[in-house]
């Protein structure tokens, strides 16, 4: 559950795969955004994205799952 929250925090975030973030930055992204704007926030922003933008959202959902796994492994 908790891999499920970061992933739709680090999703929601300006923080894009081209840049090739560390770990630590993911970290630190993924922490900054939840205190910010809050779990169910970051969750219905997520929502939001796939309602609108389908065809952009779930390469960038596989890119966050992937990343959260490899930042807090």
């Amino acid at each position: 559950m908790i891999d499920d929250i970061r992933t739709e925090a680090l999703f929601v975030s300006d923080l894009q795969s081209s840049q090739h973030p560390t770990a630590e930055l993911i970290r630190a992204v993924v922490s900054a955004m939840v205190d910010r704007l809050g779990e169910a926030r970051c969750a219905e922003l997520v929502a939001q994205e796939f309602g609108e933008h389908p065809d952009c959202a779930l390469p960038r959902m596989q890119w966050a799952r992937s990343a959260i796994q490899i930042a807090f492994s």
